[in-house]
């Protein structure tokens, strides 16, 4: 089971990259989001919407983030650009099964660095938290996620070389 803790929500500022990671969270595979910062309900209900549409099991929740990592149960994985390259410590995190990842949002506190039991970096330079989960995930599944299916969808996506369509299951 992997969750994904979303540092430092900042309403007015964050709604598309907080949705963002919570889309991408549950397509790569995890299985449910904590939002920390400011409390959003309307960011958080796009990302249930799509479940609803998409399929799948996928929790979304709020909490503060020391109260998440305090209580999580398993390994604490930070996504950093400052952390040990993912390459050389996939093989090891992917042996564990309960698995926070925690990505920033607004500057990261220090105390994350020292309350998480990985901090890990795709890449060594700056980008995205998004893309960032994204990379992991699918590092963590090895591509198996992309085979993913998600049962109770209302909504598939019919593959085409031009253009676009979605079917009404």
């Amino acid at each position: 089971m992997i969750k994904v803790l979303r540092l430092g929500h900042r309403l007015g500022r964050d709604a598309r990259i907080s949705t963002h990671c919570g889309l991408v969270a549950r397509a790569f595979g995890a299985s449910g989001i904590v939002y920390s910062g400011d409390r959003d309900k309307k960011m958080m209900d796009s990302v249930k919407k799509v479940t609803g549409e998409w399929g799948g099991k996928f929790s979304v929740k709020y909490s503060s983030f020391k109260s998440t990592i305090k209580n999580f149960k398993g390994t604490k994985v930070h996504l950093t650009v400052y952390g040990i390259p993912i390459q050389k410590k996939i093989n090891e995190v992917r042996k564990k099964r309960d698995i926070l990842v925690i990505v920033g949002g607004e500057k990261v506190s220090g105390e994350i660095y020292h309350m998480a039991d990985y901090n890990i970096a795709v890449t060594g330079q700056p980008h995205s938290e998004i893309a960032a989960l994204g990379v992991f995930l699918h590092e963590y599944f090895q591509g198996r996620e992309l085979e993913k299916r998600f049962p109770g969808a209302k909504l598939k996506v019919v593959p085409l070389d031009k253009g676009k369509k979605i079917k009404r299951i």
